[in-house]
């Protein structure tokens, strides 16, 4: 099995590609498309929680990684 590749963007949210199953703190399964990137909010103004729906454009959500 291929390993999950993650990209965090300044501003925006969290990209996750590669093999993920996503579920729920109940252990309740969230679909995710297999072979798709999934992209997960940060900035928490999301209609689509726990995705992106691009609300960070909108809400002045700011975040630059400190290393």
């Amino acid at each position: 099995m291929a390993d999950a590749k993650i990209i965090i963007f300044d501003d925006g949210p969290i990209q996750i590609d590669g093999p993920i199953s996503v579920a729920d703190e109940n252990g309740k399964e969230i679909k995710v498309v297999a072979g798709e990137s999934v992209f997960f909010c940060r900035c928490g103004a999301s209609t689509d929680k726990p995705f992106c729906d691009g609300s960070h454009q909108d809400c002045a959500f700011k975040s630059k990684l400190t290393k």
